[in-house]
């Protein structure tokens, strides 16, 4: 069935009309880290109900759950996506993109941003936002006080970098460590799921080993040594940016730490138990 000439032209121009008002307003440079935040919240929303609609359907032991375990299993979810887009687009930033490149002489490297580095630290601050929500309204039942710790402490980072334009290039650099969270949320899954003693759960546990050293130990020394060669441009920033270069990945390090060490006690007694 045809459509009518005057219908066709009315929908062309509230297509049209619609288009300039995402460009305009909602994708443009002054609205950019509002609307990207908000889309982020809303994205985080979205996956939680997909992972909520897939498990129902197709994970056996979804429904054997308790009321806490299931929001816990959603929210790792949304935690595993945001973690898969934000590395890679980190790694394209930190790696790949001219942005940051030092043959680019477009300014220091430390005041350096564009309308993609912007989007992707919103939808960051959206996710670290939701998540938060989630670990206080809940408190303690999906993490403790570490938890809540390092949400805030990134939440405050990301969200510093996006509206003042400061050390993006560093703060994505710390964004690569997201990278660890799948194989986290992974080992939890296996666990819950009641697969703890079987080889997936082991593999899952060198997997964890070795990504969680390259990208929140090694990773982080390299980070700081850049911010060394990079000191004349570094102290330039506004004192709070500057604070936040050395404070957040320094406390997130020693937390990394940490961490680091309960997963090699846990990985050296899985490795006793199998010989």
């Amino acid at each position: 069935m045809a459509v009518p000439r005057k219908t066709a032209m009315a929908i062309k121009s509230y297509q049209n009309q619609a288009e300039d008002l995402v460009k305009s307003y909602l994708l443009a440079d002054p609205f950019m880290p509002y609307t990207s935040v908000i889309g982020g919240i809303f994205l985080c929303k979205m996956v939680y109900d997909l992972t909520q609609l897939i498990s129902t359907f197709y994970i056996k032991s979804y429904a054997s759950l308790t009321k806490i375990q299931r929001i816990e299993w959603n929210s790792r979810g949304i935690s595993s996506i945001h973690a898969i887009f934000i590395t890679v687009l980190s790694l394209y930033f930190v790696f790949w993109s001219d942005l940051f490149s030092d043959q680019q002489l477009a300014g220091l490297v430390t005041f350096r941003s564009s309308s993609l580095s912007v989007f992707g630290l919103g939808v960051s601050v959206g996710y670290f936002c939701a998540d938060l929500g989630m670990l206080l309204w809940l408190y303690p039942s999906l993490g403790g006080m570490e938890y809540v710790l390092h949400h805030s402490l990134a939440g405050i980072a990301v969200a510093y970098s996006m509206f003042s334009g400061e050390g993006q290039l560093y703060t994505y650099m710390i964004l690569i460590s997201e990278i660890t969270t799948p194989e986290i949320n992974m080992r939890w899954y296996l666990d819950t799921a009641g697969m703890k003693r079987s080889s997936a759960y082991l593999i899952n546990g060198i997997v964890i080993f070795f990504s969680w050293l390259g990208a929140r130990i090694l990773l982080f020394g390299y980070m700081f040594y850049h911010v060394y060669l990079h000191y004349d441009q570094v102290i330039q920033m506004h004192i709070f940016g500057y604070m936040l270069v050395f404070a957040v990945p320094a406390v997130l390090a020693i937390m990394n730490l940490m961490w680091f060490g309960k997963i090699i006690k846990g990985l050296i007694k899985q490795l006793s138990k199998r010989q």
